[in-house]
């Protein structure tokens, strides 16, 4: 027998009948609604999850199946489809008392170099298919067997069912099965009992206030964190760069004692300072997802509760410490408001965002797993077990595969004692390879600088490394956000294209008031489009625009658009040639009406 026969698996598909649940019926959670229609929308691969499950040592195949058999029918949410007609989103979720899912058993004679990758490249792999919300079990699962004896369960997980945290939960449990052979009663709520609550007069309030919450952010925060020169693009694809550090670790274990502050809010702290002071922004405006498991009745519910959290924390103070201050207040305010009726959300988002003229960009994520049962990531391989971390090395950086995704700066964090390990998605037009690595050795000298002393934010740039991004004199800072006038006036010209094809060589001039770094925030942009004869309104031109933001983070649509027949008649660097113009109309463009 070659090698190469040893390492191909026989394959059996098993089927797994499970009976003794509630039938039950009801509207959708949020966060269901949230993630389904995150996943009408976007490709399997990007919004589905997985995990790998090490198998405990000496458990037979017929046990792994009976553990997974309990679980699907201690958790509703296991067995709950999401009945709807063709080209509508479901409203409704159904709870099936009793079913049947599939395990595919894949035997090895001998097992491939590096077992734990190739069973994390399975479960990677079976996330390309499409979970069919009105009939799949959310679960498909891949048992990787040695001559008979499992080794793996690796899973990819319909993320209508499942988040991060919930596929923890089923973890551990599912090793506590397998190992004590009991679970504790049931504690936490089921899908359709949050749906009960959720549409309760106080789960409609909650939900308001998270929606009043946001609004503000999105119409005075920054557009885009990633606001500068190379940033474009909606999805880009990004090299992961891991961390794993005892050096950190202890770092941010003197920093907890030396400020009094929990760990990961130190950790949290620190990471939003150094994003902030390299993309050179007054705030550093994050979403953090897994954020609304602090309640005890949703910290082990087998459900998707991971909406967005949406984290705000200005950082113009002086010291590590004054921020460290606020941080605490600002992640809690962020986690109150992580429930969310998410079609209200985007309503508010699309409406709120043509009246600012900006475009929404969740291009900053920091999704904090290390306070989980266990250490699962939607974009990455599992944490190594706590035995593997013991001797982890004072600080390593690796690479790994390729994702695509649309956020400039992701950061996953699965442990953080005794060491530091996480992992960062960084766009690569933004983070050549040795900046992504400076990025994370700059945040480990952050902490052990905050470790012994209150540390200025001024001094960041020594004390870390990082470099706030050069921008050049074409940008400015215009209503909270940084934008070049130039990007400004090149987009607004492609975008006339769209209204008349008569426009597609339009001049445009864009303008701003007190333009300049450091300039007034509150400064406007003011657009000159010389239409000819072409027959122009600025609510047409203001349109036309704000479809053509997505993926143009250094883009903010004018508050005045300004339409002349003409433009100057002679090269006018400075502009004002187009204040002498007749003006065949102007306006903020703003009227929806029209």
């Amino acid at each position: 027998m070659t090698r190469a026969s040893r390492h191909r698996p026989r394959t059996t598909v098993l089927t797994v009948a499970y009976a003794g649940g509630e039938a039950r019926r009801g509207p959708v959670t949020m966060g269901q609604a949230n993630m389904i229609r995150c996943m009408l929308r976007d490709e399997p691969a990007h919004i589905n999850i997985h995990d790998v499950w090490p198998v405990p040592e000496g458990t037979r195949t017929e046990a792994a199946l009976d553990a997974l058999r309990a679980l699907a029918v201690r958790h509703e949410g296991l067995r709950t489809t999401f009945p709807h007609r063709a080209g509508r989103a479901p409203r409704e979720q159904v709870v099936a008392p009793e079913g049947q899912f599939t395990v595919t058993v894949l035997d090895h004679e001998e097992l491939p170099d590096e077992p734990a990758a190739y069973a994390e490249s399975l479960a990677r792999r079976a996330r390309d298919e499409r979970f069919h919300l009105d009939r799949d079990f959310p679960l498909r699962i891949t048992l990787v067997t040695l001559r008979g004896a499992p080794v793996f369960a690796t899973l990819a997980a319909s993320h209508a069912a499942t988040d991060v945290g919930a596929l923890a939960v089923l973890k551990e449990e599912w090793r506590a099965l397998l190992t004590d052979g009991t679970l504790p009663p049931l504690a936490c709520a089921a899908p359709l009992d949050l749906a009960a609550e959720e549409a309760a007069p106080a789960g409609r309030r909650k939900s308001e206030a998270s929606l009043r919450y946001w609004e503000r952010i999105i119409r005075t925060g920054p557009q885009a964190m990633f606001a500068e020169p190379g940033a474009e693009g909606t999805e880009v694809s990004v090299p992961r760069l891991t961390l794993r550090s005892s050096r950190a670790g202890r770092a941010l274990a003197l920093a907890a004692r030396r400020t009094g502050s929990p760990a990961p809010t130190v950790l949290l702290t620190a990471w939003c300072a150094l994003v902030a002071h390299r993309t050179g922004q007054s705030a550093c405006v994050a979403a953090v997802p897994t954020s609304n498991r602090y309640h005890p009745r949703l910290a082990r519910s087998v459900n998707t509760l991971s909406q967005d959290a949406l984290l705000s924390l200005d950082v113009r103070v002086p010291t590590f410490d004054a921020l460290l201050a606020k941080a605490w207040g600002a992640a809690l305010n962020a986690y109150r408001h992580s429930q969310f009726d998410a079609v209200a959300l985007w309503d508010m988002i699309g409406r709120t965002t043509f009246e600012r003229g900006s475009q929404f960009a969740r291009d900053v994520v920091f999704n904090d797993v290390s306070t989980l049962p266990g250490t699962v990531a939607p974009v990455a391989p599992a944490a190594p077990d706590d035995a593997a971390d013991a001797d982890a090395p004072e600080l390593e950086l690796t690479w790994g595969p390729d994702q695509v995704l649309p956020t400039r700066v992701l950061t996953f964090v699965y442990a953080i004692e005794p060491l530091v390990h996480l992992s960062l998605w960084a766009d690569p037009a933004l983070f050549k390879p040795e900046e992504a690595e400076g990025f994370l050795t700059g945040l480990v000298r952050l902490l052990e600088a905050v470790g012994t002393a209150d540390v200025p934010l001024g001094s960041l740039t020594a004390v870390t490394g990082v470099r706030p991004v050069e921008r050049g004199p074409q940008w400015c800072r215009v209503d909270g956000s940084w934008t070049s006038p130039q990007l400004v006036a090149e987009a607004l010209g492609e975008a006339l294209a769209g209204v008349h094809e008569a426009l597609a060589d339009a001049t445009v001039h864009v303008t701003a008031e007190a333009a300049g770094p450091g300039g007034d925030e509150q400064a406007a942009l003011t657009a000159y489009i010389a239409a000819g004869d072409t027959p122009l309104t600025p609510e047409q031109a203001h349109t036309a625009l704000m479809e053509a933001l997505p993926g143009r983070p250094g883009v903010l649509a004018p508050r005045l658009y300004v339409i002349v027949q003409d433009p100057p008649a002679e090269a006018d660097p400075s502009g004002s040639g187009w204040l002498r113009q007749q003006i065949l109309s102007e306006g903020t463009g703003r009227d929806r009406r029209m």
